[in-house]
């Protein structure tokens, strides 16, 4: 199916992103001195421009397609990964605002900051993992090949729309700057 192979390379950005935050929040939990939560807001603004800007909205046109092919919007696939997407959202207002408060002096918040980041994680794999083995599947079964292609076209938009703005080269550098970050506090 061609809208996964157009996923693809969002996928593995946001997987990417995934590994060094989790190795941040790995780090977090050890209570190593060095972790700041510099690393955790800068974090934040990758989880806010581009999982919930871009990833999370070439999602949309899938789930609308699932809804539009009969499926219900608030339970089974399409239910739950918009639930996630909630969820995912929550943890990462949480995450950026736990991050603020750490940074602006409250210690406390070094364990908040650590919860919503850990929750962020897991739910945005087990997202992912929905999306690869349920929701594509189920797209790949149940939409007509023009529906495919108007999807592949709203993909083609939001892609555009991105590299007009070099956001994709904005986002791999967020994810060099925080690699680099967390190498620094071995």
């Amino acid at each position: 199916m061609r809208i996964a192979k157009k996923l693809k390379q969002d996928q593995e950005i946001v997987l990417r992103f995934l590994d060094v935050f989790g190795r941040g929040s790995a780090e977090l939990g050890s209570s190593n001195k060095h972790v700041q939560p510099g690393f955790f807001v800068f974090g934040s603004t990758f989880i806010h421009d581009y999982v919930e800007a871009v990833f999370f909205r070439k999602e949309g046109l899938l789930i609308a397609a699932l809804e539009d092919s009969g499926f219900p919007s608030n339970m089974g696939a399409v239910g739950g990964m918009k639930s996630e997407q909630t969820k995912c959202r929550e943890a990462a207002d949480l995450l950026f605002k736990a991050a603020k408060a750490w940074q602006g002096g409250d210690s406390s918040a070094r364990t908040e900051v650590s919860w919503a980041a850990s929750e962020f994680n897991s739910t945005l794999r087990q997202h992912l993992d929905r999306l690869k083995n349920l929701i594509l599947p189920l797209l790949e079964q149940n939409i007509s090949p023009e529906d495919e292609h108007k999807i592949l076209e709203g993909l083609n938009n939001i892609t555009f729309e991105n590299d007009m703005q070099d956001e994709e080269g904005k986002y791999i550098k967020i994810l060099e700057n925080l690699e680099e970050e967390l190498s620094d506090w071995k």
